[in-house]
């Protein structure tokens, strides 16, 4: 029994960090969140924040049905995948790289403009985001192959894959009240719009460099 909790603490452990290092780094939920914060502010970044470790969940899902298997190893289906991914991030980009300037507004007025997403959109904005992002497909099928063992019990599984939806929301909720504080707020919501310009564009490449050939 000790030996088989030992062997689950070191596959959490060998997990916990890899995600750490995943999460931590540029790809489209980051840039979403990012994008969210500078466009909305504090609440909508959360909301999508939550968005993106539920969308964690699609990957446990079909990690363990074995359906990303069948993704993986189909050349056709996962290029699919990608196009669709690519093309949900395309329209994001293209949506922030439209936005316009806000006319001259005091301090005081600068929340309101910001507050013009629904709870519901945030949310699924950044669930799709993650959801749709063959690069999270990638990673689970890596991990679930390499770290953890095939004789661990779907259960624990489960667990580890809980663990990584809520880590993953709490690490983009905290870069979200990182970015949404007062002097942020005040100054994004007058020069955000080339930031979210900006964020338009990387999210544009990112989709580019999920169609292109390797």
């Amino acid at each position: 029994m000790i030996e088989h909790l030992q062997q689950y603490w070191l596959e959490f452990l060998t997990i916990a960090s890899v995600h750490l290092l995943a999460v931590a780094s540029p790809g489209p939920d980051f840039a979403i969140v990012l994008k969210h914060s500078i466009s909305f502010g504090r609440r909508a970044a959360i909301i999508t924040s939550v968005g993106v470790g539920v969308g964690i969940l699609i990957h446990v899902g079909y990690s363990l049905l074995g359906i990303g298997i069948i993704i993986k190893t189909t050349p056709v289906l996962f290029q699919i995948f990608s196009y669709v991914a690519a093309a949900y991030l395309f329209y994001l980009g293209w949506g922030a790289i439209s936005s316009s300037a806000p006319k001259n507004i005091t301090n005081v007025e600068v929340e309101k403009v910001i507050q013009i997403i629904s709870d519901k959109k945030a949310f699924m904005v950044g669930f799709l985001t993650n959801g749709l992002n063959p690069k999270a497909t990638l990673f689970f099928l890596s991990v679930f192959a390499v770290a953890v063992s095939p004789d661990t019990p779907n259960l624990i599984k489960l667990g580890y894959g809980l663990y990584l939806a809520v880590a993953t929301g709490v690490w983009f909720c905290v870069l979200s009240l990182l970015l949404s504080s007062k002097k942020v707020t005040i100054f994004i919501g007058k020069k955000g719009y080339w930031f979210d310009r900006v964020m338009g564009v990387v999210l544009i490449l990112l989709a580019i460099k999920l169609v292109m050939p390797v």
